[in-house]
């Protein structure tokens, strides 16, 4: 962080944007509260079950990073379908006329189409991310090594420029992405919900009322946001590919293969690192978290005021009455 952005005291309250709305999670509730009317926002707790809480393995440090993972993308899963379901019921959202096609398939398979759908769905996105993230940098640095001969002949000095390049080719595809979506109009009221969260948390970690005026005051990028999370495990993907050869057993493929079963890793140091650049303040965590802060520029926008009234409701749930959220008091 930088001096800009210190803080009174930290909390571990964080959340997410949602469709028209922001889901809150506190120690102790988890709250998603959605515009649905000029002067109406709805509020619902909902709960699930972490990993943390079914097993202590899940608890040790590293391995926490790869539940928190994965309990964060059940979460924000849950919470982005209720947002859809009651922007869509208020009108919020404009819901499209359905085809011939999606009536037929409606009326034939109802509920079970939409469950293979969002299984489909999933196995593609998944298979996607793995392609574009893992297979496209190897398949784009082996074909420059078809021209650079000194590429062909592997040894440490490859292997370096290989990570570098993976990880560069990487953070672009990822930057690219995330500026394409961020011109379409409902993801761009959807990055202004995510600079309502991170200014109402700012809010509150200055110890000021949580009033609009107050929130529309504060900064926009925070530290222990998931964009960092993404962007510095890039990064720390880098310093893992070092380890890894140019082409294992002679075989280049088997590289981004290797490289994926050592996500975990990746993420576990990733997590470690965030939560980290959260409690403290120096020269280190600022040089840490600054890709991340940057990277914030695309993926949060200013709110309006109504927003900030939304991620207000939705923080106000969560905050306990024993102060069970404070990681650290004074100044971070």
């Amino acid at each position: 962080m930088s001096k800009k952005t210190e803080t009174k005291k930290i909390t571990s309250i964080g959340g997410s944007a949602l469709i028209e709305g922001i889901m809150m999670r506190g120690p102790k509730r988890i709250t998603v509260a959605v515009r649905t009317g000029e002067d109406s926002i709805y509020t619902e707790d909902i709960s699930i079950k972490f990993l943390g809480q079914s097993s202590k393995f899940w608890k040790i440090p590293f391995f926490r990073g790869v539940a928190g993972m994965i309990d964060s993308m059940r979460l924000s899963y849950k919470s982005l379908m209720l947002s859809a379901d009651k922007a869509l019921e208020a009108g919020e959202i404009e819901e499209e006329e359905p085809s011939k096609f999606e009536k037929w398939i409606d009326e034939k398979l109802g509920d079970k189409f939409m469950k293979i759908l969002m299984v489909f769905s999933t196995i593609i996105g998944v298979a996607l991310a793995i392609l574009l993230f893992f297979f496209l940098p190897t398949w784009i640095f082996n074909l420059i090594g078809l021209a650079v001969p000194a590429i062909k002949q592997g040894g440490e000095t490859v292997v370096f420029w290989q990570s570098v390049a993976e990880g560069l080719l990487k953070i672009i595809i990822f930057l690219s992405y995330i500026l394409i979506v961020s011109q379409l109009s409902d993801m761009k009221r959807v990055f202004q919900y995510h600079g309502a969260e991170h200014k109402a948390i700012f809010c509150y970690e200055n110890d000021l009322p949580l009033t609009v005026e107050n929130v529309k005051k504060q900064r926009r990028f925070h530290p222990r946001c998931g964009t960092s999370f993404i962007l510095l495990s890039l990064l720390v993907g880098i310093i893992v590919g070092l380890f890894i050869p140019h082409a294992p057993f002679g075989i280049t493929w088997l590289r981004p293969v290797i490289k994926l079963a050592l996500l975990p890793i990746t993420i576990g140091i990733g997590y470690e690192l965030i939560k980290f650049c959260g409690k403290h303040d120096n020269t280190l965590t600022r040089i840490i978290a600054a890709p991340g802060l940057w990277a914030q520029r695309i993926t949060t926008k200013e709110p309006k005021e109504d927003m900030c009234e939304v991620a207000i409701k939705a923080i106000e749930a969560v905050i306990p009455d024993d102060g069970s959220d404070i990681v650290k008091n004074g100044c971070c």
